[in-house]
């Protein structure tokens, strides 16, 4: 993989839309100001790109990574298995890395995930506190701030050519005082598991003060089974609450919230189910579904009928939900494979979600950036200059094929590209020369 600088555009040139137009595209810094029709805008040759007719698309945004697990099944070569299994294969290797070891792995994961076009990335981080019981004494605050380092590293190196969102990934038996420590070392927003908890309830309001010590928003994994508790419905009514202090004052929080997974949500009978979409719906929380991942982890006790372990997709965008999609885990005890590709989870949206394939498009760019807190990209005019130029007819051949031939700009700067020569052998009746070729039988009469 060779690299370059960044690379400022002025102007796309022969870009082909989703609606099926063929159009030139204008950018300024890193804003898109114009879209027309192709052939009708011009720049500088050197501040020109022609993209040739390839598909032009908003640029992924990733909603859920797990950068400092990324690439580590090979080391650790976990066990196939479930939750529980990924979870105590994570823990006894967590033990023994070093910062550089997942700085290396997590820049590895987020200079594939900029090649396959994500210009945007919200990884959680673990905050390492070595405690699997109540009855564990923890690790050194400078050891439960290994992650942390790691990825605040790679974030800042990376600045200007994708950007990195993080969240302190708090489990259960974390201190307090750990979590601050990795708040301290430059991450985000506080995230956990609460389902996973003792007091799941307890769990949850614990993290939201957190928060709101520090001013920062929240994403959590939440409800990540298909019959333990159910915390969503709790976390949502907080957040309602707190955006309620604000509602008549002029004022804003800024603060994103976020839950993740809410795989248990997908097995609720219609009335609950209604209930809580109601409260997630008012709070407007952002929801991220994970299929590759939850795919892979969810069911194992259901060898017959297994369910598919995903949420209530259907139900959650009927209420006006902002339901955004990710790859979570990439070849690590969570889940031994993916491509750090947004379009492999497009399609798992389309076969095991059911939605089309321009709503799957749109909940890993669109609505992913949205329940990230960023503003809109994509090639309109007024928006950001993030945007994927991939070689495909339309948005379901993107999605379908995945082609590998692709066109990244973040912030109107050409950050990566990828190009596919394919040759193909000629079929032998193509291939032999008219001499060689077979006589054509003669008519036997009737």
């Amino acid at each position: 993989m060779g690299s370059t600088a960044p690379r400022p555009v002025a102007l796309l040139r022969d870009a082909l839309l989703a609606d099926g137009h063929r159009v030139d595209v204008a950018i300024a810094g890193d804003t898109v100001v114009a879209v027309a029709p192709a052939g009708s805008l011009h720049a500088l040759a050197e501040d020109t790109l022609d993209l040739g007719g390839r598909l032009l698309l908003t640029a992924p945004a990733e909603p859920h990574a797990h950068l400092d697990k990324a690439l580590s099944a090979d080391v650790i070569r976990p066990p196939l298995g479930d939750l529980g299994a990924a979870i105590a294969s994570w823990s006894a290797h967590a033990t023994t890395m070093t910062v550089d070891e997942i700085a290396d792995r997590a820049r590895t994961a987020a200079l594939a995930l900029l090649a396959a076009g994500t210009t945007a990335v919200r990884s959680h981080v673990d905050v390492l506190s070595g405690r699997r019981t109540a009855d564990d004494a923890p690790a050194s605050t400078e050891s439960a701030v290994r992650g942390a380092r790691a990825l605040v590293r790679v974030r800042d190196e990376l600045a200007g050519l994708v950007d990195i969102e993080l969240v302190a990934l708090a489990g259960p038996l974390a201190p307090d005082h750990h979590v601050e420590a990795v708040l301290a070392c430059g991450v985000d927003l506080v995230g956990g598991a609460p389902h996973l908890a003792a007091d799941p309830l307890a769990d949850v309001d614990r993290l939201l003060a957190l928060a709101d010590r520090h001013g920062v928003g929240v994403d959590l994994h939440t409800d990540e089974n298909l019959d333990g508790p159910l915390t969503l419905d709790h976390f949502a009514r907080a957040v309602s609450a707190r955006r309620g202090a604000h509602a008549g004052t002029g004022e804003r929080d800024g603060r994103t919230w976020t839950a993740g997974h809410c795989v248990r949500l997908g097995t609720l009978g219609p009335e609950r189910l209604a209930e809580v979409v109601t409260d997630v719906a008012a709070a407007d929380l952002g929801i991220v579904t994970l299929p590759i991942t939850n795919l892979y982890l969810q069911g194992w006790q259901h060898p017959v009928s297994t369910p598919r372990g995903l949420t209530a997709i259907q139900a959650l965008t009927a209420a006006g939900v902002r339901v955004a999609a990710g790859a979570d885990n990439v070849r690590d005890p969570f889940n031994p494979v993916g491509r750090s590709d947004a379009l492999e989870t497009a399609s798992l949206l389309v076969t095991a979600g059911h939605v089309t394939p321009d709503q799957a498009y749109a909940m890993v760019s669109d609505t992913a950036r949205s329940v990230m807190g960023l503003p809109a990209a994509g090639p309109v005019p007024g928006r950001r200059a993030d945007l994927l130029a991939v070689a495909a007819t339309s948005v379901t051949d993107a999605v379908a094929n995945a082609p590998a031939d692709r066109i990244v700009l973040s912030r109107g700067r050409l950050v990566a590209r990828t190009e596919v020569h394919t040759t193909i052998a000629a079929p032998a009746s193509a291939a032999a020369p008219a001499s060689a070729a077979a006589p054509t039988p003669a008519a036997v009469p009737a």
